[in-house]
């Protein structure tokens, strides 16, 4: 059972509305430290999302505390002018399985070819868009207090632009995002002429004390996890602890309007409660490291309040793993009809061996029953062998028992995987090809990457640390700005494996040119 009585339960439906907003207002008034002449602050935040399929969290988060201290906020989100929202999956076709073979290509003849279609891909989608830049001057031109960029790494020159903008006019730039609390990365971005500081952490409730001491021209170090353009830093931010504190998002500055279907992002707790995934850059960003939970009333309270003000039954559950907390996820599975009646989700889970881990038959039909539509998941490889080297905490015969519960239950399932993790034999991708093809009827989109060696995970310390780790892999540089290490894996080019892998992404393309299932259409390309 969840975490609230009955009688607390009946209370709470028999309050006026009125007194329902009241409470949450100052509920979350109280999660933020007001700043003193805190009305005079004008805060201009510019939101480089690429995914604006839906509102994007973390910049709702950090609007609903500036107001609540009686900050003016002004979103700035590219779809509202025009910039088309990427999208991570959809059904595909032809043309869509060639570019993958083009992109997966390892054959020598083929390399300068496939290298120069990645460049190309890499600068189209790290270009600073026009239409952005242009809103952003007018923007610019209203003379703002403060500029808080969030951006990702792909967004460098987009924030070069910006600063430079704003260093004309004489307004400060903070910068954020998910994966600045990583020291070599921030060193690398700290040089922007106009920047101003880089916050590596989780501002959700310090963000208005920030913007006060940026206005005022106090010490920013005093905050943790600040980087000063001359290479002045702070300690390093801790884990945001007593989520109950953060406010409901703040959404209402998006472009609901264009978005095809009204989808409402929610986040019940930060980390992932395995946190070892040898490959995974998730658990080293600023949100991502260790797990902590929000109380479930807390949870449900705010997917009702979302409901109200956008009009939507629609919510996409964005924790790194929903069932971290089994409590969690079979409270949302009781409870989110009788707070959102026809509400549908989905959300994202590890499939581990722990004894209870959320995912039993039982409870996935539950969560049908309850209104989940789609289930992702990180399959990441068919080969027990591999899944350990990686310490992903999962078994072989465990994915393949979920694959078929899942689909059984009516969910649509979607599933991340990659080629090239340091140390595949062409065996190993034998048994990956193998598991695929007995798995396609179960799956409705797959995600076959590269794979990615990520700055600060566990995998590019040990690829750091001894070069000799790896006889048939070679890094070729660090490249800090984008967080990662640029190498070429000798294994991925001898003739067998490049044989099995045409076969895997053969079987991709067939899963991902099918229509998802009809009830989870709303999500599609979500996640």
């Amino acid at each position: 059972m969840i975490d609230i009585t009955a009688e607390a339960a009946r209370r709470e439906r028999r309050r006026p509305r009125s007194a329902m907003r009241y409470e949450r207002k100052s509920d979350m008034a109280a999660a933020a430290i007001r700043p003193l002449n805190s009305a005079r602050r004008r805060t201009l935040i510019v939101d480089l999302n690429n995914f604006s399929v839906f509102p994007t969290l973390a910049i709702g988060l950090l609007v609903a505390t500036l107001r609540n201290s009686g900050f003016e906020a002004r979103v700035l989100c590219p779809l509202a002018y025009g910039v088309v929202a990427a999208t991570r999956e959809r059904r595909e076709t032809i043309l869509d399985h060639a570019a993958r073979r083009l992109h997966h290509a390892t054959w020598t003849p083929l390399r300068a070819t496939r290298d120069a279609a990645r460049d190309l891909r890499q600068w189209w989608k790290g270009r600073a868009d026009p239409r952005v830049l242009r809103e952003t001057a007018r923007a610019l031109d209203d003379r703002p207090d403060v500029v808080l960029l969030s951006a990702y790494l792909q967004h460098y020159n987009t924030v070069i632009e910006i600063c430079r903008m704003a260093q004309a006019r004489g307004i400060p730039v903070v910068l954020g995002g998910p994966y600045f609390n990583v020291a070599g990365t921030a060193e690398a971005w700290r040089n922007i002429p106009g920047l101003t500081a880089i916050v590596g952490g989780e501002s959700d409730l310090t963000v208005a004390r920030v913007v006060e001491a940026v206005c005022d021209g106090g010490d920013l170090l005093a905050f943790d996890g600040v980087l000063l353009p001359d290479g002045r830093r702070s300690r390093p931010a801790a884990p945001l602890r007593g989520l109950e504190r953060i406010p409901i998002p703040d959404f209402t500055d998006f472009p609901w309007h264009l978005y095809k279907f009204r989808v409402v992002p929610v986040m019940t707790g930060r980390g992932c409660q395995w946190n070892r995934c040898a490959f995974c850059s998730d658990i080293v960003s600023a949100s991502g490291r260790t797990f902590r939970t929000r109380p479930i009333a807390a949870v449900l309270n705010e997917l009702r309040e979302q409901s109200l003000r956008h009009n939507t039954k629609n919510f996409l559950f964005i924790d790194l793993k929903l069932n971290s907390n089994p409590a969690m996820f079979r409270g949302i599975i009781e409870e989110i009809q009788r707070y959102v009646q026809g509400a549908e989700w989905v959300g994202t889970v590890h499939v581990d061996h722990r004894p209870d881990n959320g995912l039993s038959r039982p409870e996935l039909r539950a969560a049908v029953a309850a209104g989940m539509r789609r289930i992702s998941f990180g399959l990441e490889s068919g080969s027990q062998r591999l899944l350990d080297a990686m310490d992903k905490g999962c078994q072989v015969e465990e994915n393949s028992r979920f694959l078929r519960h899942a689909h059984e239950a009516g969910l649509s399932v979607r599933a991340t995987m990659f080629k090239g993790y340091p140390g595949e034999t062409v065996e190993d991708l034998e048994l990956t090809e193998k598991f695929l093809r007995e798995h396609a009827p179960y799956l409705d989109r797959v995600r076959y990457n590269d794979f990615s060696i990520h700055e600060d995970t566990p995998i590019y310390t040990r690829v750091a640390e001894n070069a000799e780790a790896y006889p048939r892999l070679r890094v070729r540089s660090y490249d800090h700005r984008n967080g990662r290490a640029l190498y070429w894996n000798e294994a991925i080019t001898d003739r067998a494996y490049r044989k099995v892998n045409a076969r895997i992404l053969d079987i991709v393309h067939s899963i991902n040119r099918r229509p998802v299932r009809r009830a989870a259409q709303a999500f599609d390309g979500l996640m």
